[in-house]
């Protein structure tokens, strides 16, 4: 079965298999304090542009969000973020599960706009019963969003400005973050990052890792006893050299930059071969995600012979359907992916002639 299902099917890119043979019988210190994870936090703050910057491996993404946002936020505070975000949709309340409410705005192709957020806030300062609402305490964005899209750079500076002039700060999810850097279509990079948001992380899962994220606090926003914090929801493992170990690969020879960019390479191969075929886009995505609308008795046909999404549905007989590719994706898969295609499409032809 041909799987454009998501980015994290496979296993994980062999040069970091390769290094995790080499050192398995190394007796090495835990939680992170390895020899390995010190090198990989180097080389995160040297890509960074943040020598200072505060690190800390953790071992999946819905563990970071909720790690980061309670940590950062007082009990009485909640998170802002789309109504699209991951936090607020994807992540089985793991938000709520820690005590705190994710704010929703309105999403625009998977953004928040800075307007908007600005207008929420000024509401909640001036309700004179502020004092018995939800405090809303940080922000959270995905880059790239639930959607495929992309900030610019000058919304991430739109959105930092408020964030700061209202005394909150600024949290994205980088799940996702190598395909959005190598997009052609980004003026974005993760020195700005680090220049406009608290806190951020760099998401291994998703880009050849087996597992891991790394969270990046640019200017000491660190949570006071962030570590114990991690260990309480946890996300912290005793074999830490695991974790540091993938990210010192991932970041040795530009090797994330480099998975990053092959994945945006097949989607825009994924692209022109959806286009050529006149098939309809439910947006521009970007990045390595692709979303398609299709016919229920199509998506029946293709899903005999390719896994992929179910997003949501569009009408009685249109669903919103995703692709993804990932830093495994080879070419051939898209080639087969268009044979199939095709064929499906003859058939659709054949059927309502």
């Amino acid at each position: 079965m041909l799987s454009f299902e998501n980015d994290y099917s496979e296993g994980a890119h062999e040069n970091i298999l390769r290094r995790l043979l080499d050192t398995n019988y190394e007796q090495l210190s835990g939680y992170t304090t390895d020899p390995y994870c010190q090198a990989a936090k180097a080389k995160l703050q040297k890509a960074c542009a943040s020598p200072d910057a505060d690190i800390y491996f953790l071992v999946g993404g819905t563990q970071t969000n909720a790690t980061v946002i309670d940590g950062m936020l007082a009990p009485y505070e909640g998170v802002i973020a789309a109504s699209t975000g991951h936090v607020s949709v994807h992540e089985a309340g793991a938000i709520e599960y820690t005590g705190h409410k994710v704010l929703t705005l309105p999403e625009h192709n998977g953004k928040i706009h800075a307007a908007e957020l600005e207008a929420f806030l000024r509401t909640f300062w001036e309700d004179e019963s502020h004092e018995h609402m939800v405090f809303p305490g940080m922000v959270y964005i995905s880059h790239p969003t639930e959607l495929g899209t992309l900030y610019t750079a000058t919304e991430l500076a739109h959105i930092s400005t408020i964030c700061h002039a209202h005394h909150i700060p600024l949290y994205l999810d980088g799940a996702r973050l190598g395909y959005g850097l190598m997009s052609p279509d980004t003026d974005v990079t993760l020195p700005l990052i680090a220049r406009y948001c608290d806190a951020f992380y760099i998401g291994g899962t998703k880009v050849g890792a087996l597992c891991g994220e790394a969270v990046i606090f640019p200017r000491h926003h660190t949570p006071k006893h962030f570590l114990t914090i991690i260990k309480q929801h946890g996300a912290l493992l005793a074999k830490g050299r695991l974790l540091g170990l993938q990210f010192d690969t991932l970041f040795t020879d530009n090797l994330y930059f480099h998975l990053s960019r092959h994945a945006i390479e097949m989607a825009q191969l994924l692209k022109q071969g959806f286009h050529k075929r006149n098939l309809t886009f439910y947006l521009d995505s970007p990045t390595n995600q692709q979303f398609l609308i299709l016919k229920d008795d199509m998506i029946e046909r293709l899903k005999k012979h390719v896994t992929f999404t179910l997003w949501e549905r569009l009408d009685r007989e249109h669903t919103i359907v995703r692709f993804v590719t990932s830093w495994a994706t080879k070419e051939s898969d898209i080639r087969k992916l268009m044979d199939i295609l095709d064929q499906v499409l003859e058939t659709e032809k054949r059927t309502f002639s």
